[in-house]
């Protein structure tokens, strides 16, 4: 089965979810000219890194979130991976991952299980506990935000339920371009799946971002990669290369996980 997707890499208005969701309505519009299949969107879009004021502007229960998302999803038939949005609860503020299919329905959400210390999200976010793994047209997908492609262990834990694609939703800092480009390539390699990783571009008071969203292959040959600015990168990938990869070089069938431990 082959998808073409749109990976959208905005620059965020900090703290300003007005701005951000009629950015992410322009470049929505752009992105469907070249009819994707499946439209992703970075990390906390709707808010950026503002955290000192999430109590003030996160998305209560991710309502506004939602609607948005599956307005452009239903209206337009296409897959939205919603990036991740500050979702307010009454248990606290998560990071949330939201997937809605082109029926306009939203078939999973993946709370951030690893909070970043080095940004503060371990001060005003609760992490999650549930994995990232959802189905798309009867076929498995998991997704993870940011820091999370730095345990190889939960990624492993998502394709070895069958995840033939990740979609890794970011704000990736410049400072550490490097260990993107680096950790991506690795874990499509590792796990012989599609990595999907959409960055965001510009900056804030306190950070610059990387941008360099990138698409790669289970062989881990990338097939398009960004810039720093603002853009949108597009990239067909095709599921069947990944059961044709994994029967090539066996990893799942010869792994030995009770001696891991």
């Amino acid at each position: 089965m082959k998808l073409k997707i749109a990976c959208l890499q905005m620059d965020i208005a900090f703290g300003k979810p007005e701005d951000n969701f009629k950015a992410a309505e322009i470049m929505i519009k752009k992105a469907l000219r070249d009819k994707p299949d499946v439209i992703v969107l970075p990390e906390l879009w709707t808010t950026g890194y503002d955290l000192t004021r999430l109590g003030e502007i996160a998305d209560q229960d991710a309502e506004s979130s939602l609607v948005f998302l599956k307005k452009a999803a239903q209206s337009n038939r296409v897959h939205m991976i919603g990036g991740s949005v500050a979702k307010k609860t009454p248990e606290g503020i998560y990071n949330t991952l939201l997937i809605v299919d082109n029926q306009g329905d939203l078939i999973h959400e993946y709370s951030k299980l690893h909070l970043f210390k080095l940004m503060n999200e371990h001060l005003y976010l609760n992490g999650g506990t549930a994995k990232g793994v959802f189905s798309l047209e009867n076929r498995k997908f998991a997704g993870m935000i940011c820091y999370d492609i730095r345990f190889p262990e939960w990624v492993r834990t998502h394709t070895a339920e069958g995840a033939e694609a990740l979609f890794v939703v970011a704000e990736w800092p410049l400072a550490r371009l490097a260990h993107w480009r680096a950790l991506l390539i690795a874990r499509a390699i590792e796990n012989q799946c599609y990595v999907i990783a959409c960055n965001r571009s510009g900056s804030d008071p306190d950070n610059v971002f990387a941008g360099h969203s990138m698409i790669i292959d289970p062989w881990g040959v990338v097939l398009a990669e960004g810039s720093e600015t603002e853009e949108i990168l597009y990239a067909e990938i095709d599921l069947d290369k990944v059961k044709e990869v994994r029967s090539m070089i066996p990893i799942f069938t010869d792994r030995k996980p009770d001696y891991y431990y």
